[in-house]
């Protein structure tokens, strides 16, 4: 979806809260500066005050910013030092992520509470189908002031729900309702709701897209609705113009999906200062291997495919994958073979970032594991496990490969995962 954010909050009657919601069976819950309102809710001294959460060296990026921030300009994936020169006086903190999926998780149990029909989007956002959940709970808009109040009582956060007939509406929904709010776009109203707002506000028309259709005179989605067919397939090509056009006339059949197979997961960091010590190159790597390994088995996967990711000073970026023999989530294996392909890159150049990503991904229990004849009865996953079970009882900073312990590097900022 094209930046939506600039859309105005609601306030319309023909869409507020207590407009008519049949014919409305789709939710989107979309949390409300979910990093940051996390960070407030354990830090009860941060509340009223701008909070940014992001990369905090020099070449960070904002990740989540309260309202508070927002009201100085502090944008998501704004660079930090330009969050710190329009507002100084906020509180700056490092992600998270252990704390952030533990609290998406209770999230969306209160969902899968109201209707298994549940597709997150992302950690702090999810379409709900509640057709099935009107005897129970009421009609949609009940069941969202439901999941609203619950939110707030038992995590202590807030979110805004967009209802509506379709996944498309119901997320721009959320989006004007934001923040701390409802909004329902009726059946009969979608119409009058969408041609009013902005192109840019139409799922897959980004910043280029937007500007190819105002030079076309096309400023609103009502204006590309009525456009000749002809005129948006020579500016966008077949499938672009046919998917907005759908979209403008609020058709969107996609179904709530709520099995979302992750096909890769990854990490990546941008070094503060360019490097060319292979030395600082390969503990950045053992450092993102382990990060990864651990996310696999968090999530009960494994994966057959090994890339490498390598952004060189002058913004090149060259990528090196490898496809294992035996899936695996074991960060030793993927770290030897990330560093093989690096040393096969042989960039011989300053590095201003290294990612590692692991795709292919498969249900752990489902796969099976091949023994290999000589191989220790424990080895480096049983060596990880434990290392886990540790971390999470003490936290991950307390154990590790032994080059890693004791030797943060102030250089190095980890790019926040973005949905």
């Amino acid at each position: 979806m094209g930046r939506s954010q600039s859309l105005p909050r609601g306030g319309d009657p023909r869409f507020g809260p207590d407009a008519d919601d049949s014919g409305c069976p789709i939710l989107h819950v979309d949390m409300d500066a979910f990093f940051a309102s996390v960070e407030v809710r354990r830090r009860p001294e941060l509340r009223g005050r701008p909070v940014v959460v992001g990369g905090v060296g020099p070449r960070g990026v904002v990740s989540s910013a309260s309202y508070e921030a927002r009201r100085y300009g502090v944008r998501s994936a704004m660079p930090t030092m330009r969050a710190r020169a329009l507002c100084p006086h906020a509180a700056y903190l490092p992600p998270d992520f252990a704390e952030y999926s533990a609290a998406s998780r209770a999230l969306m149990q209160i969902f899968r509470d109201v209707t298994p029909l549940v597709e997150p989007l992302s950690l702090d956002e999810a379409f709900l189908d509640v057709s099935g959940a009107r005897r129970l709970f009421g009609p949609p808009v009940t069941v969202a002031r439901r999941i609203r109040e619950r939110v707030a009582r038992e995590q202590g956060l807030t979110c805004s729900v967009g209802v509506a007939p379709s996944k498309f509406v119901a997320k721009l929904g959320s989006t004007r309702a934001k923040p701390d709010g409802l909004l329902v776009v009726p059946a009969a109203r979608v119409l009058d709701f969408l041609h009013p707002l902005p192109v840019s506000a139409l799922w897959g028309v980004g910043e280029r897209s937007a500007e190819t259709l105002r030079r076309l005179g096309l400023a609103t989605i009502g204006d590309l609705a009525e456009a000749p067919s002809g005129m948006l397939r020579a500016a966008l090509g077949e499938a672009a113009a046919t998917h907005l056009h759908e979209l403008a006339w609020g058709r969107d059949a996609r179904r709530v999906s709520p099995e979302q197979v992750e096909k890769s997961i990854g990490a990546e960091v941008t070094f503060d200062a360019d490097v060319a010590d292979p030395v600082e190159i390969r503990r950045a790597l053992l450092a993102l291997a382990e990060k990864v390994g651990a996310r696999l088995r968090r999530a009960g996967q494994v994966g057959r495919t090994v890339s490498l990711k390598v952004r060189l000073a002058d913004f090149r970026t060259v990528s090196r994958s490898r496809t294992l023999d035996v899936p695996t989530d074991v960060a030793r294996e993927m770290f030897d073979t990330v560093w093989a392909l690096y040393t096969v890159l042989d960039p011989g150049e300053r590095i201003r970032l290294v990612g590692v990503r692991v795709e292919g991904l498969a249900a752990a229990e489902e796969t099976p594991r091949q023994l290999t004849l000589g191989a220790p009865e424990r080895g480096w996953r049983e060596a990880e496990a434990a290392a886990d079970a540790a971390a999470a009882r003490f936290g991950r900073s307390v154990i590790g490969p032994a080059s890693l312990l004791g030797r943060k590097d102030p250089r190095r900022n980890e790019n926040p995962p973005r949905p």
